[in-house]
């Protein structure tokens, strides 16, 4: 784990560069001449030499989408590639930090530099705050080397990429890789057609947690907007309302148009494992892949690195089912 020498340091918004306004907080631009003036008042901190870009507009990362993570897989090359970093900082909102995290875990398959994403629950200079501790942690860590990948840093932990999750707003610990059991074979080699140079556009996607009394006409209506991918929200182990044939005809239906189906488990420590029961066993003959332990985030993620890429439903459900960055491994 060479030591970060020039780094990339990727301003996105989020919190952490708000200012207040009439409205409430929101994104500021201008967070260069902040950064280097707080670490001129911290020069122990010996950080790596960095460089910034900022990504406009700056947003609040609720209104994070598909198009912002390909511009930030863009300026990621563009700093790795052309400018010769050999790290890259992405300052991020909390709202959909994990999101982003777990997206550009697929996105930036087989980059050979580590990838950190942080932010703040507070933003910088607000008494208090957090931002300064994530912000400088993470270029500490950065220094002192990381793994290449891509890494979510926050309250003083290195959290796995695709394994992240968001778990509350009161504290400033809010992330965690959540204890999931996860399996699933190594894929041997990352093909170019999902590599980081792999062209992606923008695809349909959709998550539905199954609740009791779920109707089919609402998972029909959904299914008709066009949607792609769908993520099914299951209970426990991959189980939903077998006895249901309207609702389990959807999905197959779905299936047979193109659309991949994808089963993860609602409990936050769940695996899905469709034999253990006889209602899982009717969702995977329904054309359902198995998420295994992975999280909505890197379920969604991963979705959109492979349907994006332009793969056709066979070679996704291929991908899917094998471990690419982590995501499903031990």
């Amino acid at each position: 784990m060479p030591a970060c020498r020039k780094l990339l340091v990727l301003y996105t918004g989020g919190t952490i560069g708000m200012q207040q306004s009439a409205a409430g907080l929101m994104p500021a631009s201008g967070f260069a001449d902040r950064l280097r003036a707080q670490q001129g008042l911290q020069p122990e901190l010996d950080l790596p030499d960095w460089r910034f870009h900022e990504l406009l507009p700056a947003i609040d990362s609720a209104n994070m989408n598909q198009r912002n993570w390909l511009a930030m897989v863009e300026a990621i090359r563009s700093g790795v590639e052309a400018d010769g970093c050999d790290a890259v900082l992405v300052l991020h909102g909390t709202d959909t930090l994990a999101y982003s995290a777990a997206a550009l875990s697929f996105l930036l398959l087989g980059l050979d530099v580590p990838v950190l994403l942080t932010g703040s629950m507070l933003p910088a200079g607000v008494p208090g705050s957090d931002a300064w501790d994530n912000l400088f942690g993470a270029m500490r860590a950065l220094r002192d080397g990381v793994p290449p990948g891509v890494h979510l840093y926050f309250h003083g932990a290195l959290l796995h990429g695709a394994r992240a999750s968001k778990l509350g707003t009161a504290t400033l610990d809010a992330f965690a890789e959540q204890p999931r059991q996860r399996r699933g074979q190594r894929a041997a080699a990352i093909p170019p057609a999902i590599d980081y140079r792999a062209a992606r556009h923008p695809v349909s996607l959709a998550v539905l947690p199954l609740f009791p009394g779920v109707q089919a006409a609402q998972l029909r209506a959904l299914l008709a907007s066009g949607v792609q991918g769908l993520v099914l929200e299951c209970y426990g182990s991959g189980t939903g309302p077998a006895d249901n044939a309207e609702l389990l005809a959807a999905l197959q239906e779905a299936r047979a148009r193109g659309v991949v189906l994808v089963a993860i488990s609602q409990c936050p420590q769940g695996h899905v494992e469709f034999g253990l029961y006889a209602a899982g066993s009717q969702l995977a003959a329904c054309g359902l892949l198995s998420g295994g332990g992975m999280t909505r985030e890197a379920a969604l993620g991963k979705l959109f690195a492979l349907l994006g890429a332009g793969l056709a439903a066979a070679e996704v459900a291929h991908w899917f089912a094998l471990d690419l960055c982590g995501e499903r491994a031990d």
